[in-house]
């Protein structure tokens, strides 16, 4: 029989040759040159296996087994019935991104971390472009129009006009040989023509695509349980969403009435969103000196151990993205690789955004509002709690990661941080609890959109109206609650998780200082991203 790190290692073996664009991204370089294999055929033939490998590691027993590896195959065993729970919503038929995301982002990241050699890179990223042609067929045979929501739909059109600019504009820019570039050129020229035929084969869906985005409140409850491992169901998780929103609404109220002498926090914020960068650049300086800020107060504090070589650099979102994400987003080092430099995005507009949308892109990432953030994705966010994980020996924790840990943790640094005194001025405070309040605002709306009981449009307003959004960020935000159940729940409730960790470490230490606080931000960050419940075990020794 097997052994666990044998199966293991198996598994994962199977998981880079399924998702190569996946693999590249964490650093293994040997999967470079192909992209996901997308037909019917190829989806099905996944199923089957996840469902073999679900079986065989529920199979394995404790006995034998470290802590550790008890660790990693309850986190195995979680992460496939997740796969198993969304299998009959079937994404693949419904999903237009999922055809745009590995073309993207596989030439993407190979750019990004520049693992290789630059003539190696050039010849990696046209083998990708090369390859996108086919992917975009299987995407226009697979997607069901009556599956497909056309809120699906609406959102893939801007990003296929958007990856076909990066296809054909950008990708030969960024290398220095003239022959590489060539090549490069005119691979894609045909991924770009390719991009621009889904584009317009999505134009076609817009009145034909009545698919529903609901998974529903058993599945939704389903995904909370058993891959999530968090002991409530979808209805509780919304009465937590509310009672969340009516205390911190109450802080925001204080906090008004401190700042200007009133509680509309609201029309506070209104004014304050009118103070941002002049423009795009600017607010990616204003990111930058904030980040920097940040890490600085990490190393004066002691909050947190700053590993050596760690950097993040801050940088205009890509293109490709623009159309699609209007926040900042962060990029990790390869899980695999030996840098420890990570990508910090400021969402910059589109190009060819009209002056008007980019006012409210800066009023969207205003001063006041800008040390949140940089928190949150920086130090001690994502960045400073992703180079932590690379630490972890376990391949299986440097692959798989939950969101509910590692948003739960970009939420949480931005708490701690508030704790420890970081927010000196009352807007910064004011800005990161209404952070705080739209993740409970997005609990309120994932649930509730799932379990079919508010609407699209009921969705938007409630977003305009108790998270203090314009209406097309709104729309955005609620497009991707559509697109991606429980993910929008993730922020507050992995938040909420994690303090009541905390609380149990630091009383089984009898103490709650600093460097008992940093004791356990290290533990359980370089614990990787498990669900919540796993990672107090991983720190329980």
């Amino acid at each position: 029989m097997a052994s666990f790190a044998e199966l293991a290692s198996s598994f994962l073996k199977e998981e880079y040759e399924d998702s190569p664009v996946m693999a590249s991204s964490l650093g293994l370089t040997a999967y470079a040159e192909r992209l996901d294999a997308l037909s019917a055929a190829s989806f099905e033939r996944r199923r089957a296996s996840d469902l073999e490998w679900l079986r065989r590691f529920r199979a394995a027993p404790d006995d034998g087994l470290s802590p550790a590896e008890r660790i990693d195959r309850d986190f195995l065993v979680a992460m496939l019935r997740g796969r198993e729970i969304l299998h009959p919503h079937a994404m693949w038929k419904r999903q237009p991104a999922t055809y745009l995301g590995p073309g993207l982002q596989g030439v993407f990241t190979l750019f990004l971390h520049r693992l290789r050699p630059e003539r190696e890179l050039a010849d990696a990223a046209r083998a990708r472009l090369e390859q996108v042609p086919a992917s975009i067929d299987h995407g226009i045979a697979n997607l069901d129009p009556r599956m497909t929501p056309r809120v699906y739909v609406e959102r893939a059109i801007g990003q296929a006009k958007a990856a076909a600019r990066y296809a054909r504009e950008l990708v030969p820019a960024e290398v220095t040989d003239r022959a590489a570039r060539e090549r490069l050129a005119s691979a894609g020229a045909s991924a770009a023509t390719a991009f621009e035929r889904f584009g317009a084969h999505l134009e076609g869906m817009r009145d034909t695509a009545t698919g529903d985005y609901a998974v529903g409140e058993e599945m939704y409850t389903a995904l909370l349980r058993e891959k999530e491992l968090l002991p409530y169901d979808a209805r509780a998780l919304r009465e937590r969403g509310r009672e969340q929103y009516d205390r911190l609404a109450a802080d925001l109220r204080r906090l008004s009435r401190e700042i200007s002498g009133s509680e509309d926090w609201v029309a506070l914020l209104v004014r304050l969103n009118q103070q941002h960068a002049p423009d795009p650049e600017g607010m990616r300086q204003e990111y930058e000196e904030w980040t920097e800020r940040a890490r600085d107060f990490l190393r004066r504090t002691g909050l947190v151990t700053l590993p050596a070589q760690e950097r993040c650099l801050v940088e205009p979102s890509p293109h490709f993205q623009r159309p699609v994400l209007a926040v900042a987003s962060y990029d990790r080092p390869p899980a695999f690789s030996d840098s420890l430099v990570g990508h910090f995005f400021v969402p910059f507009p589109p190009d060819g955004t009209g002056e008007e949308e980019v006012q409210k892109r800066l009023e969207g990432n205003c001063s006041a509002g800008i040390p949140t953030t940089a928190v949150h994705e920086a130090y001690p966010g994502h960045h400073w709690h992703l180079v932590m994980a690379k630490s972890n020996p376990s391949a299986v924790r440097r692959t798989f990661s939950t969101s509910y840990f590692s948003e739960g943790w970009a939420l949480y640094a931005e708490r701690a941080m508030r704790e420890q005194g970081f927010f000196e001025d009352p807007r910064h405070e004011l800005y990161q609890v209404e952070a705080t309040i739209f993740r409970a605002a997005r609990i309120v709306v994932d649930t509730s959109l799932h379990m079919r009981e508010m609407s699209f449009d009921e969705a938007v307003r409630f977003m305009m109206e108790k998270a203090n959004l314009t209406e097309p960020n709104a729309k955005a935000e609620v497009g991707r609650y559509c697109s991606w159940p429980t993910q929008a729940s993730a922020y507050l409730t992995g938040m909420l998780e994690i303090l009541d960790i905390r609380t149990r470490f630091l009383t089984r230490r009898g103490r709650n200082d600093v460097a008992a606080l940093r004791e356990f931000h290290d533990a359980i960050t370089s614990s990787g991203a498990l669900p919540t419940a796993l990672a107090e075990r991983a720190i329980a020794g």
